[in-house]
């Protein structure tokens, strides 16, 4: 739905805008995978798919922020670093919305830069990986 739902918020651009985005930035030096779902069971069955095949997660987990605590187990349970992104800030919008109960089970989180959120994301688990960031 992105570029259609709530673009005054979200923005114009597609998923397909950001894949393409994501990789002109990394071309040539990281190999990505893009998975999209809406329903919770999916992400979680990706998410513990995906322990030790990838080197990193950049997640958007939208409303299941709020309230997935199965999703945020799933996190805790794979060693696959996993870094939140939202595209909008969250702190500015409903209450609701700012709590965030896969956050924790995450690296960081990273909020309201839009796209570029994701771009960020990847360089924080790039940086992860050389000790740069590390806790």
């Amino acid at each position: 739905m992105l570029g259609k739902r709530e673009p005054d918020v979200y923005g114009k651009n597609t998923l397909e805008d950001l894949e393409y985005s994501i990789k002109q930035t990394f071309k040539d030096t990281i190999d990505f995978e893009f998975f999209q779902s809406n329903h919770e069971g999916c992400i979680i069955d990706k998410l513990h798919e995906a322990n030790c095949n990838f080197d990193g997660i950049i997640i958007n987990p939208g409303a299941f922020t709020h309230y997935s605590y199965a999703i945020a187990d799933a996190i805790k349970s794979i060693s696959t670093k996993v870094v939140e992104v939202h595209i909008s800030n969250v702190h500015k919008r409903e209450e609701f919305r700012q709590k965030s109960v896969t956050a924790s089970a995450c690296i960081g989180q990273i909020t309201g830069f839009g796209f570029y959120g994701y771009i960020l994301g990847v360089n924080a688990i790039i940086n992860c990986e050389v000790g740069i960031g590390e806790k």
